[in-house]
């Protein structure tokens, strides 16, 4: 007996047809990174990338005990640690008791992890150094340190959400360059640095089509085997 197979569908109707259409708006095109029929678990670790995932309302839903993000000791009125205590029914936070708990931890030349515990979540913020223009990705490797460590410590911080740190104003992070890093770079330096948690894309970038993108870091090996000209 024969067996036929067709593609499969995605959508009821003619949702599939629709929504193949080159006109709609805010593109992912997302890459598997493993074949789909292996079933064995991964050996390596990885850091899950939450493309088209808004992190407000995972945060606001209790899908993460804790959330890694930028404050500075001047001015979050723009940052999304004080949007998201707005936002938390039971914060006692507020964009100025925010940046008045950082100015008493920023040091002059090391960057400093301070803690806003806003009920359900936990905020592990990274606060430039006061000598530092902006955090560099020397200060990101050092803050990431931190925080692994602060997880192993007290693994019930787990689920642990971290944003990308692209795309800032106040907490803007550059390269030795003096350039924002690519995504790529943002997630070796935290990986490098022992996170193993989720990384939210800046909604920005939810715009990176056709450029395919991975769902985890490490990347597969085979990234690196097109650059260096091969298949």
């Amino acid at each position: 007996m024969s067996t036929t197979t067709s593609e499969p569908h995605i959508y009821d109707g003619d949702g599939d047809a629709i929504m193949g259409s080159h006109e709609v708006g805010d593109r992912i095109v997302l890459l598997p990174g493993t074949v789909a029929e292996q079933r064995d678990p991964d050996a390596t670790q990885r850091i899950r990338i939450m493309w088209g995932h808004r992190l407000i309302d995972d945060l606001l839903a209790n899908r993460y005990h804790t959330l890694v993000c930028g404050v500075n000791a001047v001015d979050n009125s723009h940052g999304f640690i004080s949007q998201l205590a707005e936002r938390l029914p039971t914060s006692q936070w507020c964009n100025a008791s925010i940046t008045a708990h950082a100015k008493h931890y920023v040091q002059p030349r090391t960057v400093s992890v301070v803690k806003y515990d806003m009920d359900t979540v936990e905020v592990l913020a990274l606060l430039r150094p006061s000598e530092h223009d902006h955090l560099t990705l020397d200060d990101l490797s050092a803050g990431f340190r931190i925080i692994t460590a602060m997880i192993h410590r007290k693994p019930h911080r787990l689920p642990i959400a971290s944003v990308c740190f692209l795309g800032a104003k106040a907490n803007r992070l550059v390269n030795d360059r003096g350039e924002e890093p690519s995504f790529e770079t943002v997630l070796r330096t935290m990986y490098e640095s022992g996170y193993r948690g989720d990384a939210y894309p800046a909604m920005w970038m939810w715009h990176s089509a056709p450029t395919g993108v991975y769902a985890r870091y490490p990347f597969p090996e085979s990234i690196a085997k097109m650059r260096e000209g091969g298949f």
